[in-house]
């Protein structure tokens, strides 16, 4: 004879697990989104301002601009952090 509609204590412990799995996965997701979302501006800022300077750095190195607009540029550049 068959108790609670047909399903056995197989089907509740596989309801139960896969209930458990939904939940961690909705809380891994909202998780990764702020996680993802959060970042700290100043290091963004840090990342640009090095970006720059690097550049800046390549193309006196290669001659494309010389020591005068070289030193300019780099001038803006601190005064803008």
């Amino acid at each position: 004879m068959m108790w609670n509609d047909g399903m056995g204590w197989t089907g509740w412990v596989l309801m139960s697990l896969t209930a458990i799995a939904f939940w961690a996965l909705v809380v891994f997701a909202v998780v990764a989104l702020f996680r993802g979302t959060r970042s700290d501006p100043k290091q963004a800022r840090d990342e640009n301002d090095d970006d720059a300077r690097r550049i800046l750095d390549q193309r006196f190195a290669r001659g494309e601009i010389d020591l005068d607009e070289y030193h300019a540029r780099q001038l803006v550049l601190r005064s803008t952090h």
